[in-house]
């Protein structure tokens, strides 16, 4: 599993009781902690707003995780999930072990960096939802709901799409059904 928080801006019928300022994006809004498995597909969200730390959201999203499927026992993250005392609670308590995965201090801008990227990706794809680029909703609830939506959207396209047969394997049925 990967863990890791996007912030996004509030419109203005986002309420000021749950909106907040992150400071280190510049940014007014809500904040959505994702947890993905290694395909990068939804585990679970918690949107909050936008100045509660990574951590704190994600002594909620952890025990849900445990609770929910108690044989995960890695997950990957960023610095911002990184700390000692975050990480022994973390394994002490639910038995999850947080890997730091850092940020290289020389790098400059986007760098793709190993297991964080899937949890990158699958940000950009609920952001193909027009309605994800800015949060709208007076309530987190349906915030959430719209990410869920949306990976929804995601997950049914792909198990609906038609796979196509290489050239080989339709050659190969051609023969067999003319013999």
């Amino acid at each position: 599993m990967i863990i890791d928080a996007q912030s996004v801006k509030g419109a203005e019928t986002v309420s000021s009781a749950t909106r907040g300022y992150d400071k280190r994006k510049d940014i007014n809004g809500r904040k959505r902690h994702l947890i993905v498995d290694q395909d990068g597909l939804f585990v679970d969200l918690l949107v909050t707003p936008a100045d509660v730390q990574e951590r704190a959201a994600a002594h909620i999203l952890l025990t849900r995780l445990h609770a929910a499927h108690p044989e995960i026992v890695l997950v990957w993250a960023d610095n911002a999930y990184g700390g000692v005392e975050f990480t022994a609670w973390a394994q002490n308590t639910l038995g999850i072990t947080i890997k730091v995965v850092p940020r290289p201090d020389d790098a400059k801008g986007f760098i793709l960096l190993p297991k964080r990227w899937v949890v990158e990706r699958s940000n950009s794809w609920t952001m193909r939802a027009r309605r994800n680029t800015r949060d709208y909703e007076r309530l987190m609830s349906h915030s959430e709901a719209h990410i869920q939506w949306a990976f929804i959207t995601l997950m049914t396209r792909r198990l609906a799409r038609q796979h196509r047969r290489s050239a080989a394997a339709l050659a190969q049925e051609q023969l067999t059904a003319a013999a």
